[in-house]
Parts: structure tokens; sequence; C-alpha cells
């Protein structure tokens, strides 16, 4: 038997296994040992994916390859659940491209790891540990990075399973029984059986997911003054905003709140003084504005408020042209988008329980406690670090926005302001300055709204909430604050 010689040993082992074998263990590396990576990687295949699908001539209505700029923009809107469009949502999608988009909605609402989740378990009918991982990534960001996670969850991961089962029957009971509410609705403007069906799973599915699309080219006008209708949006808008730990949380203990989590009551004591803030703060400001609410009676007054207040969670209807609002209600509203909704929910923004770390933060400081405390618990400080990254990295993806498209379009700060922190926070109102922009502002904004979306918490768990072992510690000096 002859053995090899020494230029036979010194080539490289060829791997027998195929292309795709080796494909598979590299992104079930990746799965492992980074989920944040592995979710990026994942949520951008999808956008790429949309991409090409929206560019196919059986996409658009008139049968014609749509333009990759509106290709591209509309499937970021669409996964990032958004709502923004520099098409005419209503007409220029055939029925393909509109069930497209009624499945992308879906998926970018509950999270790619979390359906993915869902899949394996459905398939498979169990839960592994590394399948829990991936759900909880989705359900808290500080589980994102690679690591421990040094303070109580939302959710455990021994509740994981239920909390997918929860994910699941919410979002089909939540939108099946809010269309079934608006049918009858439907109904009575005339339109058919059939596309009153269809149009009322597709209302309350982007209520639901915080999209914010209409079936319709007139938008909610034709039910502009039906307070059925519009309660029902705004049921699905803020039901999507608040979170599935918080909907778990509630599905468990309905009647006995001293069992819920800071979490789920920080979730919904803030999104409720927002929603109360926001709705006295556009009467006030807008009860004399003609070109909004100043024709109206003081009930629809109050209801309309309510109703804009809602949206700006990241509902993105609208029952009155933005771009009419005054100045000051345009400015509450950029700071009631970028805070947006609940963490692992269908909203965007920095996430309400964010601004309520800061604000006991701040108070804490005040009364020069050490640590921040709410309903009887005690805050660790990362928290707080990654609230602080999480409003930096949104403020500065922002700005850098607004510079870039007030540079391409020579448009006025308020408006352009406006549609960057509505991309970031995947709001979806508009002033109309979307539907204007040249190529090149729509890549911007569309890169404005990945980051939105997947961008902050990425970022600020890189920073702020990653675990290393450290054997010194440096000298002390405090910099002047203030």
């Amino acid at each position: 038997m002859s053995r090899p010689s020494v230029a036979d040993r010194r080539l490289p082992r060829r791997d027998p296994r195929s292309p795709v074998a080796r494909l598979s263990e590299w992104i079930d590396d990746i799965g492992r040992h980074s989920p944040a990576r592995f979710a990026i990687m994942i949520f951008t295949g999808l956008i790429v994916v949309f991409t090409l699908v929206f560019s196919l001539p059986v996409s658009s209505a008139e049968g014609s390859r749509t333009p990759l700029a509106d290709s591209l923009f509309t499937a970021v809107s669409v996964i990032c659940v958004t709502g923004l469009a520099t098409v005419d949502m209503a007409t220029h999608w055939s029925l393909f491209g509109h069930v497209v988009i009624f499945v992308g909605v879906q998926i970018g609402a509950i999270g790619v790891l979390t359906l993915a989740s869902i899949m394996g378990l459905v398939v498979s009918r169990k839960l592994g540990l590394r399948a829990r991982l991936m759900a909880a990534s989705d359900s808290n960001p500080l589980r994102v990075h690679a690591g421990p996670v040094p303070e109580g969850q939302a959710v455990r991961l021994g509740e994981v399973g239920g909390l997918l089962a929860t994910v699941a029957l919410s979002s089909a009971v939540i939108q099946t029984v809010i269309a079934l509410l608006l049918i009858p609705r439907v109904l009575l403007d005339g339109i058919p059986l059939g596309d009153a069906v269809l149009d009322s799973f597709y209302y309350s599915a982007m209520a639901f997911t915080n999209t914010g699309f209409t079936p319709n080219a007139d938008g909610l006008a034709p039910f502009a003054d039906d307070y059925w209708f519009l309660s029902l949006i705004m049921v699905g808008v803020f039901l999507g905003s608040i979170g599935f730990p918080v909907i778990y949380a509630l599905a468990r203990n309905p009647r006995n709140p001293r069992r819920w989590s800071v979490h789920v009551k920080l979730t919904l004591v803030t999104s409720g003084v927002l929603l109360l803030a926001g709705t006295v703060l556009y009467i006030v400001l807008e009860f004399d504005n003609p070109e909004t609410f100043g024709d109206i009676a003081a009930g629809p007054t109050i209801f309309q408020s309510l109703f804009l207040s809602t949206m700006t969670r990241s509902g993105g209807f609208a029952t009155i042209d933005i771009s009419e609002l005054n100045g000051s209600s345009l400015l509450v509203t950029d700071m009631l988008m970028f805070i947006g909704g609940g963490s692992a929910s269908t909203a965007g923004g920095i996430k309400v329980t964010t601004l309520a770390v800061l604000f006991l933060a701040a108070f804490a400081e005040a009364r020069g406690n050490r640590s921040m405390e709410a309903f009887g618990r005690r805050i660790p400080s990362d928290v707080l670090r990654l609230s602080v990254s999480v409003v930096l990295w949104g403020a500065t993806i922002v700005a850098v926005s607004s510079i870039l498209i007030m540079h391409i379009t020579k448009e006025p700060l308020d408006h352009v302001l406006f549609e960057s922190i509505s991309a970031f926070a995947t709001s979806g109102l508009s002033t109309g300055l979307t539907d204007r922009l040249p190529d090149s502002g729509k890549y911007i904004l569309a890169v404005t709204m990945w980051m939105g979306r997947v961008g902050t918490v990425t970022l600020s768990v890189a920073l702020a909430a990653s675990q290393r072992r450290q054997l010194f510690t440096r000298a002390e000096e405090r910099p002047i604050v203030g």
C-alpha cells in the first residue's frame, strides 16, 4: 500500500458536503451564536425577496414592472409595518400584490424569529432550547446579545412556549373579531359581500399590525365621521401597540394586577398617560384650526383628537390632512411618534418603557435616590444604559435622515423631520412629502425604516447590554454635567 506523497498531504481537503449543506450549517452557526445577526440577516433577506416580488408585472394592477425604488420602498414599508408609500397602495397593486402585502405585514408584525419558532413548534410539536432562545430574542431585546441577561424578564425562557401560543392565537382572534365587526358597516356603503369581507379583514390586519394601509383610494374619508368604524380601528391599533408580552400577562392574570410584571405595568400606565396627553394637546392646539377640527362640534373634536393621538403610536391611519396641522401639533405628533408603542409589539419608536425608565431615573436623581424604583421593584442600572443608547441612536438616525432629505429636496424642516420620524418610528403618518421624493430620497427613507425596526435595539444591546469579564477598574474622574 503506497503512502501519500508530501505534496499530496499539503493539498487542502475538499469538503464532501454539498454547498446547500455548508450554507445551512453556516446559517445555523450564526443563529446559535448571534441571534441579533441572524435576525437581521433573515429580515434583510425577506426585504430582498419582497422587493423582487413587487417588481414582477403580476404584482401591479397594470401588469407592468414597478420601478426598483418603489418596489424596494414598498417591501421595506411592508416588512417594517410602517405604512408609508411612494405609490397609491390601493390602486397600484393587483390582487396578487395585495395578498403579498397582507402576508408581509403579518410576518413583520409578529417578528421573524417568533414566526420561525411558531412554524417549528407546529411542525415538530415541541420547542427546543434554540427555538426558545430565538423567540425570546423577539420578546425581549435584552436577549438579542450573546451572553447572560442580568435582570428578570418580562417573559421567562420557560414561558416562551405559552408566549408563542399567545402570539399566534391573539393575532388571529383579534384580527378576526375586528374584521367581523367591520363587515356590516362596510356593507352599508353598498360594497358587495365578497369585497366587504376582504376589505374588512384588510383594515383589521392593518390596524392590529399598526401599518395603516387602506384597500380603497379614498383612505378613511368614507368613514371619517363613523365612530363605530374608527373605534374598532383604534382598538386594533392599541392592542397591537402594547406588545405581545403584555397581552400574554393579561391573558394569564386578567384580574390580578399584583402578579403583573413591572414591564407590563409601566407599559400600560405610560401608554395611557401618553394617549390622554396627546388627546388633550390636540384639542387645545387644533380646536380653532378650520382645516382640521375648527369647524366641528366639541364632541367630534374630542373623538377625532383621541383617534389622532392613538394613531401617532404607530397606527398610520388619518381622517384629516396631516399637512394642515398647526406647527405646534406637528411637533407634538413628532414626539408621540418618536416614543411609539410597547416593546415586542407591532408598533415602532423608542418604546414607552424606554421613556418611563428615563423619567424614573430623572425622578430618582432629583430625590437623591441611588436606584430607580417602580411599583415596589428596583430597576437595575443596565436597563437605564440601554434606554439611553436607544434614544441616542434613534435621535442620530432621525437627524442624519432629515439632513440628507433636506439637502436633496430643499423641503422645509417641519415636514422633513415629520417624515423622517414617521419612517424611523414605523408610524406611517405623512404630510405628503413621501409621494414627491426622488429616488435617492426614497432609498434614504427606506434605510431609516429598516434602522428604526431593527437597528436601534441591535446597536444599543451591543453597546449597553453585552456582558464581559473585566479584571480591573480604572481610576474614577467625574466630568461636569449640566
